[in-house]
């Protein structure tokens, strides 16, 4: 008998809230709920115009942010480096002729590279360097290396920061290099040394501005120490000579 009596109230208070409830008010929530699912399926429809601006609208405050000054950056996973480099002279082993030591003088390098931007922090590159050597006051001889080298950049500040759903890029980054090398070199003359080469360790320290996202230019001091060869005319091929260069490239991203 108590469980008729529960029953029946319950219908009655069902049936009371049914009353209640417009049949007006019912048909605009269903007619609402259809417009939303429609809204929706046109914004997930909708294809996106500029991912790299995705998120930008949501940094815009009226008065305070200019929606032209927000974008954002994209980082690359590659680059490649092309560039030269003077010898400096005081800070190179001298080349040894006739029991006579010669400085270098108007040497030059050119150099090419590719990379790989493993973090924002690392990077690494494989590259191929070539170098002439001239010496004072021995205008009739110079010499030539061609070297293929790894190495393995750090860099002293985030080349990228994150902050939220934008990227941002920085200007001046420092870095700097440690690697090594191989190769051949060539004395011209008679008597000139010629052979394999070492350039171990290759170390470098400088820093790279960026132009726009992609292209930019590095400067930076590079220090090599060539193992297994003789420098000069008339000596014998072994031991350790130090080649210096300030070099100066242009990087680009992809």
């Amino acid at each position: 008998m108590k469980k008729i009596s529960v029953l029946a109230i319950l219908m009655a208070t069902f049936g009371a809230n049914a009353a209640m409830y417009d049949a007006d008010k019912f048909r605009n929530e269903i007619l609402t709920g259809v417009d939303m699912i429609s809204a929706r399926a046109t914004i997930d429809d909708t294809p996106i115009v500029a991912p790299g601006e995705l998120g930008r609208e949501v940094y815009e405050i009226e008065g305070a942010v200019v929606a032209d000054d927000i974008r954002m950056y994209i980082p690359t996973s590659m680059y490649v480096r092309m560039g030269g480099g003077l010898n400096l002279g005081f800070a190179t082993s001298n080349a040894k002729f006739n029991g006579t030591e010669y400085e270098s003088s108007g040497s030059y390098t050119t150099q090419i590279g590719l990379g790989w931007n493993l973090s924002s922090y690392v990077r690494t590159e494989v590259d191929f360097q070539e170098s002439t050597f001239k010496f004072s006051d021995l205008d009739a001889r110079q010499a030539t290396y061609q070297t293929i080298g790894g190495m393995l950049y750090f860099d002293f500040a985030r080349r990228y920061v994150q902050t939220g759903d934008i990227t941002r890029r920085r200007t001046f980054v420092p870095f700097m290099g440690i690697g090594a090398g191989f190769g051949v070199y060539d004395f011209e003359g008679m008597g000139g040394a010629d052979g394999f080469v070492i350039a171990t360790p290759r170390a470098t320290l400088g820093f790279n501005i960026m132009f726009t996202d992609l292209i930019g230019i590095d400067v930076a001091y590079q220090y090599q120490m060539m193992t297994g060869n003789g420098f000069g005319w008339d000596v014998r091929a072994g031991g350790v000579d130090n080649i210096s260069n300030i070099m100066a490239s242009i990087r680009m991203n992809f």
